[in-house]
């Protein structure tokens, strides 16, 4: 059996995750890998229940339970979607992981990221992806994206520009530290561009 390969996708609201996702699951499943595409939050039926309430309650959450709400997401999804999928030998496509959570919640909520980065590996037993995708656009760009789409925002999306500001910065930040995980793309490309370019990273650790 082919061993697994885990690969998260993150970045800022509107640089095109899903789309990537999209695509890499598309060519991973016609040279015949078994994928299992995932998120965070939501990845499970517990985590749908997170979800529901960290993006789309109306009312303020305190930030360390904000937190507290995604690293719970975390600890389920690893244990129940993720580990079992990888000891299976498939390919795991995940949007967003414990990444986000440092930029969202560390970042942009102004908390220690340090103790955000930690409580979410002790919730995961300290999983980290083989494979980490960070799309980065300049979030006027990004917020542009958004504005296009014309869909109601969710409460991280609706955040000021400086908080997706401090969010990217984060991001680029946490890929300077890891560069073995962190592949970084201009997300600025067109599609096509950017899937070859994620498909050439990821075909390297097959």
């Amino acid at each position: 059996m082919a061993p697994g390969l885990w690969v998260t996708f993150e970045g800022g609201d509107g640089v095109g995750k899903t789309t990537q996702a999209a695509l890499l699951q598309q060519w991973l499943e016609q040279s015949g890998r078994a994928v299992v595409r995932t998120r965070e939050p939501g990845g499970s039926e517990v985590g749908q229940l997170i979800r529901d309430i960290v993006l789309h309650h109306r009312g303020d959450i305190a930030p360390r339970a904000e937190a507290l709400l995604y690293a719970a997401d975390r600890a389920h999804h690893v244990q129940t979607v993720v580990r079992p999928a990888l000891a299976r030998g498939d390919v795991v496509i995940q949007d967003r992981y414990l990444d986000s959570s440092v930029a969202y919640q560390g970042a942009g909520r102004v908390l220690d990221a340090a103790e955000v980065r930690g409580l979410s590996l002790w919730a995961a037993e300290g999983a980290l992806p083989d494979v980490t995708v960070l799309l980065d656009l300049e979030p006027r760009a990004a917020r542009a994206r958004l504005d296009a789409a014309d869909k109601p925002f969710d409460r991280l999306e609706a955040e000021k520009e400086d908080f997706h500001r401090r969010v990217r910065e984060a991001f680029l930040a946490l890929a300077a530290a890891e560069p073995a995980r962190f592949f970084v793309v201009d997300a600025s490309r067109s599609a096509e561009d950017l899937a070859q370019a994620i498909r050439s990273r990821v075909a390297e650790r097959l």
